[in-house]
C-alpha cells in the first residue's frame, strides 16, 4: 500500500505543454536562439536556466549569465502568460480523487515557477492537495532529470520512496523519479513516442488522465 503519489503539474494536470513549447521557441528566437517547439518536450521538466543553458551551450560554445537566463525567461513567461489559462487536463481530478478515496496523499512536483499556474491548483483541485507539501522550481537546486525535486517531496512528506508513486509525462521527469527510487507512472499526453518514456524509466505507461483514472486504485493498494 503506498501513502504518497507525486504528481507532475505542466502536461499531467493541466493541457499548459503546448503553451510552454511555443513560448520557449518564440522567447529564444527574439534572442538568435533555436529552440524548436518539438525539442521544448524534450526538455520538460528542467529548469529554465538549465533549459536555456543547454540551447547556448550548443549554439555559442558556453553557458549563459545569469543576466541573460533572466533575460530570456523574462521573455519567455510573457509570451506564456499572452495563452489563455490553461485547461486542466481531462481526467486529472478523477485521478487526484481516486487518490484520496485511497487515504493517501497527493501532492506536486513540478520544475514550474509560474504563479499563473501555481495560483490556479486550489482552483482546479479545490482541497485535493497537500500544499505546504508542494515542490516547485525555487525549492531545489538541481531540477529534472535530478532526482533532487522527488527526493525533496519524499522529504517532505515524511515518506520512503517505496511507499510513493511519481506520475509524469514527460522523459526527464521519468528519469528523476526513476532515480529516486519510486515507482513511476508515464501518462503521454504529448507528441512524445512511448518508446522514449518507456526507455527514461517508467515502471508503466497510460495514454491520458482519463486512462490512470481508471487503474489508479489497483497501483496503490497492491502489495509490494
Amino acid at each position: 500500500m503506498k501513502s504518497l503519489v507525486m504528481f507532475d503539474m505542466d502536461g499531467v494536470l493541466f493541457d499548459s505543454m503546448p503553451y510552454h513549447a511555443s513560448s520557449w521557441h518564440r522567447a529564444m528566437a527574439d534572442f538568435g536562439l533555436d529552440l524548436p517547439e518539438a525539442e521544448a518536450f524534450m526538455h520538460e521538466g528542467r529548469t529554465g536556466k538549465g533549459t536555456i543553458n543547454i540551447v547556448t551551450q550548443r549554439q555559442l560554445g558556453r553557458a549563459a549569465d545569469d543576466a541573460e537566463c533572466q533575460r530570456i525567461y523574462e521573455r519567455k513567461s510573457q509570451y506564456f502568460n499572452q495563452f489563455p489559462k490553461p485547461q486542466r487536463m481531462p481526467g486529472a481530478i478523477e485521478a487526484v480523487q481516486a487518490v484520496r478515496e485511497c487515504g493517501i496523499t497527493p501532492i506536486i512536483v513540478t520544475g514550474s515557477g509560474q504563479l499563473s499556474l501555481l495560483e490556479r491548483i486550489e482552483q482546479n483541485f479545490p482541497g485535493l492537495f497537500r500544499h505546504e507539501w508542494m515542490v516547485c522550481a525555487k525549492d531545489v537546486k538541481f531540477g529534472k532529470p535530478n532526482p533532487e525535486p522527488y527526493l525533496m517531496g519524499l522529504k517532505k512528506a515524511g515518506v520512503t520512496c517505496d511507499q510513493a508513486i511519481v506520475v509524469e509525462n514527460a522523459p526527464l521527469g521519468i528519469e528523476a523519479g526513476h532515480a529516486a527510487g519510486c515507482f513511476v507512472v508515464a501518462v503521454n499526453t504529448g507528441p512524445l513516442p512511448d518508446k522514449v518514456l518507456l526507455d527514461s524509466g517508467a515502471d508503466i505507461l497510460f495514454h491520458s488522465m482519463a486512462e490512470l483514472s481508471q487503474h489508479i486504485k489497483p497501483l496503490l493498494t497492491a502489495s509490494e
